[in-house]
């Protein structure tokens, strides 16, 4: 990695930081929303409650298509400037949503908001993929989640936080503070990723042969699509939270509290894959988790049936649920891109479109359903987590349970 005009490029712990806080961008435009879903409709006008969540939903549509969009422009015209010029979006369209004054302006703000963010999740992968392969990306982006779980962790606490002191909007200012700072940081000091020598032409002959190897290779589709549902089951949580918090349990003083010890076991289960993947392989760990995951909503289920379930037996089952997914979204991100290296932009932007447009459909359906108990919610879990087990076992038979672990980049690279 060349040095930046700025100064010397980063070592491989600052690498990691910039990474985390890239990918948390986008966590933070979602869970710091949360506590703020209430006050907001109570300022627009949204009596009903269901429809309060469409400002998650909107965003993650947002975020979703525009994935596909940002693929061939990386491959054509390098990592770096599109990425800084997608958190100077972000910064200016969290502006806009603080701004709103009606929900259809605010919906409009939370889909460009979405498709400003999009970029960091395609760029963001596509520069690890740049530099990382096989169970060694996987171990780079576990390093990176751990960072970047702290901050679902803290997000609707900081929302509750800027609630008390301000109003709903404040939450959006900080947002754009944030954003504004990392494009700062990069610019002084992420170098471009992609040479030149590997740069795609921006036809639609080259991104339709990209498009079509993504889709047919069962290695790439298979994964693409477990990650899909059990990122369904997720967003449906997110989606739900807050009425079971405020409705079901009525207690709201805690939705910060509840969603940090749900969120934990994810950044330890992520901790925990960084150090065991090169040991075990993407394949052995994703199929152990996705299992996981389905046994304990299975639990859940079974719990709600028979004793029925406390605030705090619900944080229990579920936090065990979603330290699973700590697991499975590394690894099953990891294995949908190894077969992909020489199209990393334009596979991460289509397996990118497909895991976040299909799995906010499925949150919102789960989120739509809620009925005032939290049965919708751990169904839905539990149907997920079935899905995304069948279809990992069908999309990784006759992989070895190593992936290949070796470095892409010079042994003399800052990162090493």
């Amino acid at each position: 990695m060349q040095a930046t005009a700025a100064g010397r490029a980063p070592g491989r712990r600052e690498f990691v930081l910039l990474i985390a806080a890239l990918m948390a961008s986008n966590a933070l435009g979602i869970d710091a929303m949360l506590p703020a879903l209430p006050a907001i409709g109570e300022t627009l006008g949204v009596a009903e409650e269901n429809r309060r969540q469409l400002v998650i939903t909107f965003y993650m549509l947002g975020f979703g298509v525009a994935q596909l969009f940002y693929g061939p422009l990386a491959d054509r015209f390098g990592r770096r400037n599109l990425l800084i010029g997608c958190m100077l979006g972000y910064a200016g369209f969290a502006l806009l949503s603080g701004l709103a004054g009606s929900f259809g302006l605010l919906l409009a703000a939370r889909t460009l908001h979405g498709v400003a963010a999009a970029g960091t999740r395609v760029l963001v992968v596509a520069v690890v993929r740049d530099r990382f392969e096989g169970s060694a990306m996987a171990q780079i982006m576990s390093t990176a989640m751990i960072i970047f779980m702290i901050a679902p962790i803290l997000a609707p606490g900081l929302g509750q936080l800027l609630l008390q002191v301000g109003s709903w909007r404040w939450i959006f200012l900080a947002l754009a503070i944030y954003a504004l700072a990392l494009s700062v940081w990069a610019a002084w000091r992420l170098p471009e990723t992609l040479a030149r020598a590997h740069r795609r032409p921006l036809s639609a002959r080259h991104f339709g042969a990209a498009v079509k190897e993504t889709l047919a290779n069962r290695v790439s589709a298979g994964n693409t699509l477990a990650m899909t549902l059990t990122f369904g089951a997720l967003l449906g949580f997110i989606n739900s939270i807050q009425q079971v918090i405020f409705d079901v349990f009525q207690r709201p003083e805690l939705i910060g509290i509840v969603f940090a010890c749900i969120a934990g076991p994810m950044a330890l289960s992520s901790w925990l894959n960084a150090r065991l993947v090169m040991r075990f392989g993407s394949r052995r760990l994703l199929l152990t988790a996705t299992a996981a995951f389905t046994g304990f909503a299975s639990l859940h289920l079974a719990l709600l049936f028979t004793t029925g379930e406390t605030i705090w037996s619900f944080v229990a089952v579920q936090a065990l649920t979603m330290g699973c997914f700590g697991l499975i979204g590394s690894n099953s991100g990891a294995l949908a891109m190894e077969p992909l290296g020489h199209i990393a932009g334009t596979a991460s932007a289509l397996q990118g479109l497909l895991s976040t447009v299909g799995a906010a459909l499925i949150g919102l359906l789960i989120g739509q359903l809620f009925d005032g108990t939290t049965l919708p919610l751990v169904a839905g879990f539990v149907i997920c987590g079935t899905l995304a087990l069948i279809i990992s076992r069908w999309a990784n038979a006759g992989l070895p349970d190593h992936a290949r672990n070796e470095l892409t980049e010079p042994v003399d690279s800052p990162l090493a």
